[in-house]
């Protein structure tokens, strides 16, 4: 699944989004595509508290990497920022949100045509196109 997008879930059993970003015990990490779903990965942190260390922050950020969104319960301030930084958005639903629906909306998302956040995210991760001055070149084009 080349072309897919990964999301996290912040999720203790793999089935519901029951967990604050900072405090998660674990993600699972999903590739998905307008007809696929993947479980790549299920990443375990063990039991944090929501202290304010933000040093836990840039363990979870690094293993969201090449993640579009991360879902969770609840996102701090400092982690909104950080996350952005890394171009992952942070997605708040309520307790006990089924991860499997998310991923169904998420899909049909992608068939209807992705909103603001995920076209954007989709645009990152495509490769910029390399012959963007070719037709400039062949042209004449001169700076």
């Amino acid at each position: 699944m080349e072309t897919a997008i990964k999301v996290a879930f912040a999720s203790t059993d793999m089935k519901h989004v029951d967990q604050h970003f900072g405090a998660a015990e674990s993600f699972a990490i999903y590739a998905l595509t307008p007809d696929n779903v993947q479980l790549v990965e299920a990443t375990q942190f063990g039991k944090l508290a929501m202290d304010g260390n933000e040093d836990k922050l840039d363990a979870k950020i690094k293993v969201l990497d090449g993640c579009v969104a991360i879902y969770s319960q609840a996102v701090g301030a400092s982690a909104v920022a950080k996350l952005k930084t890394a171009n992952i958005q942070p997605v708040k639903v309520s307790a006990g949100a089924e991860i499997s629906e998310l991923l169904e909306a998420l899909q049909e998302e992608l068939r209807q045509g992705p909103s603001a956040w995920l076209a954007q995210a989709i645009k990152r991760m495509q490769a910029p196109n390399t012959q963007r001055f070719d037709s400039m070149e062949a042209e004449g084009w001169d700076e």
